[in-house]
């Protein structure tokens, strides 16, 4: 038997627990979203619509900064499984979409922990956990997420993380979207969704124990902003989208998404770094 078949006898028992998050979606908390991305705060109101993939930004556990560890998040087995690895990075996503979020009515969150499967690869052993986030408010499901993170061990000090191979993103697009990715868009980023993991901020944890030659920009913030790209080149109402990050972007660098023409209910989109570097890619579904 591995180490990791080992780990595994205490972590199955995670599999299938399921934790709730009250929240009451309150307006100042919109109206901060609102101004992060660009919008007019001022247009939400009690009982507004939100985009429709604002959802990620509620139910945000908020533990005491006494269960805090080392890199930022909550020390292991308070929120998620005990994993025995120290670098978590989120690596994509499956969602459905049933329904909006209104501002100023109460909604909860239910993560449940649907697998934690070990790996060995390329690049060594890892851990994947993949939650399950639903959504509800007013007795309906808003959304379901199934969300990828990725375990890895400490980088030896003075060494580089292990990158992933650099692929071109493709240049043949319809249309395309770049945004800054800022210290105070990361920052604000981070405080609405209460992250409060070192390598967005922190530029010496960064380097010397995890590292990275930069401050690592949000995944969750890549993934919301290839959204709201594609929102302004499609037609119809979002039911879904999966997503894969494929290479990290760094803060002060930027993000350019790219995007086909809509065919039907359907359209893909992908993101580039300054260097035309792939680091994400998405497939979104809409309702004619």
């Amino acid at each position: 038997m591995s180490w990791m078949d080992d780990a595994m006898v205490e972590l199955r028992p995670w599999i299938g627990r399921v934790r709730a998050t009250e929240d009451d979606v309150g307006l100042m908390a919109v109206r901060r979203a609102a101004g992060t991305f660009n919008l007019d705060p001022d247009k939400f109101r009690q009982g507004s619509e939100l985009p429709p993939h604002w959802f990620t930004l509620i139910g945000v556990e908020t533990v005491r900064q006494s269960d805090i560890g080392p890199d930022g998040h909550a020390k292991k087995g308070i929120v998620l499984p005990p994993i025995p690895m120290p670098r978590r990075m989120g690596a994509g996503r499956r969602v459905k979409i049933k329904a909006r979020l209104q501002a100023g009515i109460p909604a909860v969150k239910k993560a449940e922990v649907v697998d934690i499967v070990p790996k060995t690869g390329r690049s060594g052993d890892i851990f994947v956990l993949t939650m399950r986030h639903s959504y509800e408010q007013a007795g309906k499901t808003v959304a379901i997420d199934d969300f990828d993170a990725i375990y890895r061990p400490a980088v030896p000090p003075g060494q580089k993380t292990t990158a992933t191979v650099p692929t071109k993103a493709r240049a043949d697009h319809a249309w395309n979207e770049v945004t800054p990715l800022t210290n105070a868009l990361n920052f604000r980023y981070s405080s609405l969704t209460w992250n409060a993991h070192r390598i967005h901020y922190d530029s010496d944890y960064t380097r010397t124990e995890e590292g990275y030659p930069a401050l690592v920009s949000n995944g969750g913030l890549s993934m919301h902003l290839m959204v709201d790209a594609a929102l302004k080149h499609a037609q119809g109402t979002l039911t879904g989208y999966t997503a894969r990050l494929v290479h990290p972007l760094w803060v002060g660098d930027l993000i350019d998404v790219r995007g086909e023409a809509q065919k039907d209910s359907k359209l893909k989109i992908w993101a580039a770094d300054k260097n035309g570097v792939l680091c994400g890619e998405m497939d979104l579904e809409f309702a004619q």
